[in-house]
């Protein structure tokens, strides 16, 4: 069972760029296995997922995040990353990564998740 980790800024101005890494341990992120995505929870709401990113790199977004989210990968580190342009205090959330199972459509290992607040 892989572990995950986000890490990042825990305070974001508005119109900036938030960004947070997960890093993954105990398995590649390179594993046809698995798929990493990220998932957000805005406070007294549900969670939202973010986008993904699979083993060959390919990525894939939600589409009403799409224009703001990139997700990227450093494979030496065994990292993978957001990065949401264009902030709003709607933004406001706790973000997650996490493993997903795309051949048994479940998910597996999720992050401990980290608390973003936009704000000046």
């Amino acid at each position: 069972q892989v572990q995950l980790q986000e890490s990042g800024p825990g305070l974001v101005k508005p119109s900036q760029t938030l960004s947070l890494t997960c890093t993954v341990s105990g398995g590649s992120i390179t594993t046809t296995y698995y798929a990493w995505s990220w998932i957000r929870q805005p406070p007294g709401k549900g969670l939202e997922w973010m986008g993904v990113i699979r083993y060959d790199g390919s990525t894939y977004y939600s589409p009403s995040l799409k224009s703001r989210t990139s997700i990227s990968r450093d494979t030496s580190k065994n990292h993978f990353s957001l990065q949401l342009s264009s902030v709003t205090p709607e933004d406001t959330a706790v973000y997650y990564c996490a493993a997903q199972v795309p051949v048994a459509g479940s998910w597996g290992s999720w992050g401990q998740g980290t608390q973003v607040t936009v704000s000046s």
